[in-house]
């Protein structure tokens, strides 16, 4: 498979390893509505943000829309061209070091670009898809790129979507460009599935309600001469003949279909019998999902959405929350999480929330908008806009304290439940089933183990048996009786003074806090 490279790529390819966890909190006073109805906007860069969420959300998003930079070179727009801003040139010459100095403008947004997909990779569910907006000036380097870290075979489709409806007469080349792509990787979307109401049972049919379905073929009699016989109908003896293209069903099956009472037989001779096609049956098949996508959406109309809240022309170049609506019913079903890593103006939490409205289903959003004016001025007051129209409400968060501290220990500030979520997170790559109290040392099982964490946050980085923070023999016994887990059992703690042979025995494997506590 043909990969990617450029200058720079050693020093971010596994940049999102080194990406510290820090905490978040939540801002009750910019939180808008009801808190629990599960939905997120983060202020902070989005590489810390992403590190910072994924104890909690790896592996358990549906799907991810990002519309990051489109890197066009033209420095006036507001948020698709922002690589070169002062926050991605000051994490480029932290990470690449001197080397940035002679990047090209392709060369720094690959750097940008890489190690955030890498990270959204890991909240994937592996039935989930990544829809990514771009358009001509980055699409090859992209596609190459998500099919490094997502897989080639993961590649759903190209889509298309016309963003302008008037050409564009500034071009120098003479091609007006008048469209942008969505890139899709994951699993299988949706497709346009019939609706539930399309099927009917007016003849109460036991199998339930059905709709009727075509049985025309697609095929010549020279290449499919066993679709090509006259198809006679046994309760009248009409003969409807054969289509020129034949039957879809060979003798065979059609007799069975006769049989199973299938046929929709017309009075007319003239007519084509049809067949039923059963709800149940049919729930999880669907047609295809055009690859030309948000026709009749262009830019001009997501700018318009924004400016019809704001009273002004508060963002513009956004998409319109209709287009992104349609990805969401491709990739997210009910109860699912959509992620945004560069939520810009909040297109996509507004179109979760419209769209659920409309499907009378929950779905959740997490965004995260790294402009600290963009993000309470102008994404907050969007989702509160929305929010309040549609009765739901979303928690403001904004990007804490690292989780260590500049020498590796657990930072003073972390809480219990903090540090076993990122505990439990590393050691099972799965987030943590339920917030950790402080209260039980068992913090959770996963498969076949039981995780367990023995911590004192007054007592950080001293290993004290007094604190609690040293698996003694005594507390060890005390662990093996609190429970009926029999299968092994991984504890962490600041030190331990159990022999060896004693762990072995009860099936105990001890790792150290914080040398043993392993990042992605």
């Amino acid at each position: 498979m043909p990969t990617l490279d450029w200058i720079g790529k050693k020093a971010v390819v596994n940049h999102h390893r080194d990406v510290p966890y820090r905490l978040i909190h939540c801002d009750k006073d910019k939180s808008v509505g009801d808190p629990d109805a599960g939905n997120l906007l983060v202020q902070g860069d989005n590489l810390e943000a992403l590190k910072a969420l994924l104890p909690y959300y790896a592996g358990k998003v549906k799907c991810i829309y990002i519309d990051p930079p489109y890197n066009t070179g033209e420095q006036g727009w507001v948020y698709n061209d922002n690589v070169n801003s002062l926050e991605i040139q000051s994490w480029l010459g932290r990470i690449v070091g001197k080397e940035a100095e002679d990047l090209s403008r392709h060369d720094k947004w690959l750097c940008m670009m890489y190690p955030r997909l890498r990270l959204l990779k890991e909240f994937l569910d592996p039935d989930g898809v990544i829809f990514v907006s771009i358009d001509d000036e980055e699409v090859v380097g992209l596609r190459i790129l998500l099919s490094e870290i997502f897989g080639k075979s993961r590649f759903i489709g190209q889509f298309v979507w016309k963003s302008r409806q008037n050409k564009d007469n500034r071009t120098v080349t003479g091609a007006s460009i008048d469209h942008e792509y969505v890139l899709a990787f994951g699993g299988a979307i949706r497709g346009d599935g019939r609706k539930e109401d399309q099927f009917k049972n007016p003849d109460d049919d036991v199998r339930g309600p059905w709709t009727s379905g075509n049985m025309v073929g697609i095929a010549t009699k020279d290449a499919r001469p066993n679709l090509h016989y006259p198809l006679v109908s046994p309760q009248s003896g009409i003969d409807y003949g054969c289509p020129q293209m034949g039957w879809r069903f060979d003798r065979k099956r059609m007799a069975q279909m006769i049989s199973e009472n299938r046929i929709l037989w017309p009075p007319d001779p003239g007519g084509r019998p049809r067949q039923k096609v059963f709800l149940d049956e049919f729930k999880n098949k669907f047609t295809g999902f055009s690859s030309i996508v948000g026709a009749g959406l262009f830019t001009r109309d997501g700018t318009k959405e924004i400016d019809e809240i704001f009273g002004e022309r508060a963002f513009p170049f956004a998409k319109p929350s209709a287009l992104i609506r349609q990805l969401i019913i491709q990739g997210c079903p009910d109860g699912g999480i959509i992620l945004d890593s560069f939520a810009g103006s909040g297109t996509t939490g507004h179109a979760v929330l419209e769209q659920n409205q409309s499907d009378k289903i929950n779905r959740q959003f997490i965004l995260v908008e790294m402009d600290s004016l963009i993000a309470p001025q102008i994404t907050a007051k969007r989702l509160a806009h929305i929010s309040n129209k549609v009765g739901s409400g979303f928690r403001y968060c904004t990007l804490g304290e690292p989780l260590f501290d500049a020498d590796g220990n657990v930072n003073s500030a972390v809480s219990f439940p903090d540090l076993a979520a990122h505990v439990f997170f590393c050691e099972t790559g799965s987030p943590i089933p339920k917030r950790a109290d402080a209260a039980s040392r068992l913090i959770g099982t996963f498969q076949d183990r039981a995780i367990y964490l023995l911590q004192n946050p007054a007592s950080v980085g001293v290993a004290s048996e007094k604190a609690g923070n040293v698996l003694t023999l005594k507390t060890l016994e005390a662990i093996l009786s609190e429970d009926n887990f029999t299968g092994p059992r991984v504890i962490y703690a600041e030190g331990c003074t159990v022999p060896d042979a004693r762990l072995d025995k009860a099936g105990v494997t001890f790792k150290q806090i914080p040398y043993q506590i392993e990042g992605l």
